[in-house]
């Protein structure tokens, strides 16, 4: 329960830092008239940058602050995350920005702008559906698998936060001024939901920044697979092997060398049969009639002098 409110409190906090930047710079581009969209494009893409930073921090530890359906789908997709969470995920997110946004709209006694995507009139270029569609795929997909990559292992885990921001600022860098820019179907229904009680618009246009996200996540997650496929051959190669047996006399000395090493180094495990013995080299007891070979067993190098007295020299 505890990740699902996570995700409910740090969605409905991106939007209301996120869209409420954006409503904030649209009033004084509206006021000062000859305010230039590039201050106010880079208001808002730091604003978002900043909010995921922190909300990172914050809930990262906890549910690990998706606070975007489409990096749960991502998480999904690559295995990350099973059904249940997802779908839990999803519905958090969608409850903690639309909560957000009836805050916003509390805050700035408004409810007609409220940081709402959209393209045609909606948009400062002016630009049309398919553009719209597009960029958003196009921008989630970077984003997307910034957030993939940065995630797949503990060591990175200090510096995803910053990453991950600055990816979304990034893209809002370029998207804003085309559709606001959403790479988040939460983050773009929760407004337009508040927003259709007196302005059906950016209800009716939504659809574009759900399908859009979700596409751009599905792409990033496939390069992802795709990527990792030969980092996971080279793994399976190197893996670390516990409670095999290797017949000794089937390997050379080099290889043997090789296996202590490993043994040594790496903390592998490995049983490797003395001479002819039939059963593993142990560590205590005595061995089994072959010749005196090295051993590795339980990370513990051994002789077997098995020929005559079946002694053992540790």
């Amino acid at each position: 329960m505890k990740k699902y409110v996570a995700e409910f409190i740090g969605t409905a906090i991106l939007v209301v830092f996120g869209c409420g930047s954006a409503v904030a710079a649209n009033t004084m581009f509206s006021a000062m008239g000859m305010l230039p969209v590039a201050f106010t494009t880079l208001l808002i893409a730091v604003a978002f940058g900043l909010s995921l930073t922190a909300i990172i921090y914050i809930f990262g530890d906890v549910s690990g602050a998706h606070v975007n359906p489409a990096v749960s789908l991502g998480m999904f997709i690559t295995k990350r995350m099973n059904g249940k969470d997802f779908v839990g995920y999803v519905v958090a997110q969608i409850l903690g920005a639309t909560g957000g946004a009836l805050l916003l709209s509390f805050l700035v006694n408004s409810k007609t702008t409220l940081g709402a995507n959209g393209y045609d009139d909606a948009s400062t270029f002016g630009i049309g559906i398919a553009v719209a569609l597009v960029l958003e795929i196009v921008l989630t997909f970077v984003f997307v698998s910034v957030v993939l990559k940065v995630t797949d292992s503990p060591e990175k885990k200090s510096v995803a936060g910053l990453a991950i921001g600055a990816a979304l600022a990034l893209v809002h860098l370029l998207g804003v001024p085309f559709t606001g820019t959403s790479v988040n179907p939460a983050r773009s229904l929760g407004p337009a939901l508040v927003q259709a009680l007196e302005n059906t618009e950016a209800l009716t246009q939504v659809w574009v920044f759900i399908i859009g996200p979700l596409v751009g996540a599905i792409l990033a997650a496939g390069l992802y697979i795709f990527l990792s496929n030969g980092d996971d051959e080279e793994d399976e190669e190197e893996a670390e092997v516990e409670g095999v047996d290797i017949p000794l006399e089937a390997l050379t000395d080099e290889e043997r060398e090789e296996i202590k090493a490993i043994a040594a180094e790496e903390g592998v495990q490995v049983d490797v049969e003395c001479c002819d013995c039939d059963a593993a080299c142990e560590c205590s007891g005595a061995c089994d009639d072959s010749a005196s070979e090295e051993c590795v067993c339980e990370e513990v190098a051994c002789e077997c002098a098995c020929e005559g007295d079946k002694a053992r020299e540790e």
